[in-house]
This record gives structure tokens, sequence and C-alpha cells, in this order.
């Protein structure tokens, strides 16, 4: 009897123990949208997706300067071997010109959206001057994981294919500009698209139900072909 009254809480808070880690994981882990945008650079295609619900205000920022295609010549102006792979500001890290509304778009600043989500290997991180609120269209991709920057850099989203291209990019020569290592070749952003996850899957199911509907009918036929001749 002693026994079994011990086992009894000792099981009550393995459980909430468990509950406890499951949802301490899930706040570490925040879901991605369903939009995805494509960077197609000189060494190879990064893809990455956004986290809408931990920095709302960026993530509209940086999506809407993709779809102006604001990040078209832009490029990566600094590859730290295991830290990060930073994107230079639009306005002056472009070869191109900006259209009016490009640099309109490229100069606003973005309210500096700090959380507890981690900075680990893959999570894109604004890049900010001393001000917490000066983010703009520069951001980092982390190449490895970053916990000093935890709480000071705003996280927006995450790396979702591209990782051989990363690696490409830590495998140039490099040269340090105080704080910086830089390439010493250029790392161009050639052109970027987006597209929505959902919209994709949606087709696919709409194609799988059409081909189900098509089949359907000609059971139908037949079945009426069999039974009212």
């Amino acid at each position: 009897m002693w026994a079994w009254n011990l086992w009894i809480p000792f099981s009550l808070l393995w459980c909430v123990a468990s509950v406890i880690s499951v949802s301490a994981l899930s706040q570490e882990e925040p879901q991605l949208g369903s939009v995805r945008v494509v960077f197609q650079t000189n060494y190879g295609d990064i893809e990455f997706g956004f986290l809408p619900t931990v920095a709302p205000k960026t993530v509209d920022h940086i999506f809407k300067l993709v779809r102006l295609g604001c990040y078209n010549t832009n490029h990566f102006f600094r590859v730290d071997k295991g830290f990060v792979a930073q994107v230079a500001d639009v306005v002056g890290g472009r070869i191109a010109p900006l259209n009016e509304e490009q640099r309109r778009e490229g100069e606003k600043t973005v309210v500096g959206e700090f959380s507890d989500v981690k900075h680990v290997k893959g999570v894109l991180s604004m890049g900010r001057y001393e001000d917490p609120n000066s983010a703009q269209s520069s951001f980092s991709m982390l190449l490895g994981d970053a916990p000093h920057l935890d709480g000071q850099y705003a996280i927006f989203g995450r790396v979702t294919r591209g990782e051989e291209t990363l690696k490409k990019f830590e495998q140039l020569p490099t040269h340090r500009e105080g704080i910086f290592v830089m390439p010493t070749e250029r790392i161009t952003i050639l052109s970027t698209y987006y597209y929505d996850t959902e919209m994709e899957s949606c087709e696919t199911e709409r194609s799988v139900l059409k081909r189900k509907l098509a089949a359907s009918a000609v059971e139908i036929e037949r079945q009426r072909m069999k039974c009212f001749p």
C-alpha cells in the first residue's frame, strides 16, 4: 500500500512534466506560414518561409519588398562561416537602380519585434543599427546557433531549402572589414519569386478530385448502360 501511494503522485508528476516539456517545445518552434520565397543566386537557390505569428510587421514588410522585386540584383555582403550569411540593404546594395516605389519601401523602418524564438541554424533575423526600431531590409540567415543574439534581433522566418547553396557561400574566400567577414566574390541575388504552398496543395487536390469525378462518371454511365440499356 505504501509503495502504491508513492507511485501515483510520481506518475502524475511525470505526466505534468511531459506536458510542460511538449508545451515548451511547441513555443520554441512556431509554425511557418504557407508562403515561400526563393532567392536565385549565382551559387544556387535558397528558399525560406515566414513566421507571421512571431513577427507580423516584419513579415509584411519583407514580403512587400519581395513582391516589389526589391531584392533582385541585391547581394549577400557578409558570410561569416558557422555564424551568418547577411543580405545587404536594398538601398545601396543592388546593381539595378530602385524605382520610386521600391525606394520608398526600402527606406522604411520596422519596429523591433523581439521574441523568445532562439537564434539557431536556419532562422532569418533582421539586421539593425543601435536603435532597436531601425531595421530596414537587411537580414541574416543563421549558419549556426548564435544564442548571444537572442532577444536582440527580430526573427521572422526560417530557411526551408538551399542548405547546399549556403555551404557554397561558406567555402568562398573572405576578408575582414571591421566586425564583418565578407566574401571576396559578389554573391548576387539574380532574381526572386514566391509561391503559396496551400495553393499548390489545392491545385493538386483539385486535380485528384477531377480525376475521381471523371472516373465516377464513367462508372455511373457503365452501370446505366448495364441496367437500363
